[in-house]
C-alpha cells in the first residue's frame, strides 16, 4: 500500500478518535490538544464547515491560552479566503508541536498540489513568479516541479504552461441497458 494511503487512513482514524474525545470529554469541554488535532485535520479534509464549528464551540479561555490553536485557525481562515500564499505564510510561520506538525505537513502538501490541479484546469499558461506563489515555491523549484510533471516551462517569457488534465472517462451505458431504458422511455410515452 502505498504511504500517501496508508497516511490517509492514518489521518481518518485519528480524525474519528479525536471526534470521540470530544464528544466523551467530561464537561463537554476537551483538552486544548484535542481541539489542535481536530482543527488541524478538518483543515486537512478540507472541511472547513466542521472546521469553523469547531472553533466557534471551543471555550475563549483555550483559545486565548492556546497560541498554536490561534496559529492553525490562521490557517483555516487564509483557505476560507482562498489565499495560497497566506496559507504556506501562515504554516511556516508557526513552530508546530510534534502531534500537530505532520498533520501541517500533510496539509501543505495537499494544498500544492490542489494548487497544480486548478492551475492545470484553469490555465493557458501563467507567469512563473504567479505559479510559484501559488504553489508555495521559489520560482526555481517550481519550474522544477512543473517539468517533473510533464509541463512546459519558457525561461525567455518566464511562462509556465500546465498540461490540461484528462477529461474524466464517459461512462457508457451497456446496450442492453440502454435499450431497456429506451424501451421503457417509448412505453410511457405511448400509456
Amino acid at each position: 500500500m502505498p504511504t500517501a494511503v496508508i497516511m490517509e487512513e492514518n489521518y481518518d482514524k485519528l480524525l474519528e478518535q479525536c471526534e470521540a474525545q470530544e464528544l466523551e470529554a467530561p464537561g463537554g469541554i476537551a483538552t486544548p490538544q484535542v481541539y489542535a488535532q481536530l482543527l488541524s485535520l478538518y483543515l486537512l479534509h478540507n472541511d472547513m464547515n466542521n472546521a469553523r464549528y469547531l472553533w466557534k464551540r471551543t471555550p475563549q479561555a483555550i483559545k486565548s491560552a492556546n497560541p498554536e490553536l490561534t496559529a492553525i485557525w490562521a490557517v483555516g481562515q487564509r483557505i476560507w479566503q482562498r489565499d495560497f500564499p497566506g496559507i504556506y505564510t501562515s504554516i511556516a510561520a508557526f513552530q508546530w508541536s510534534e502531534n500537530i506538525l505532520p498533520v501541517m505537513e500533510a496539509l501543505r502538501e495537499s494544498t500544492r498540489q490542489r494548487a497544480y490541479s486548478l492551475v492545470a484546469q484553469a490555465y493557458t499558461s501563467i507567469g512563473a513568479e504567479d505559479f510559484a506563489a501559488f504553489v508555495g515555491y521559489s520560482v526555481e523549484e517550481a519550474v522544477k516541479g512543473v517539468v517533473s510533471q510533464g509541463w512546459q516551462a519558457d525561461p525567455a517569457t518566464r511562462m509556465v504552461m500546465p498540461k490540461k488534465p484528462d477529461p474524466p472517462p464517459v461512462s457508457l451505458v451497456p446496450n442492453e441497458q440502454q435499450l431497456a431504458r429506451l424501451t421503457d422511455y417509448v412505453a410511457f410515452l405511448e400509456n
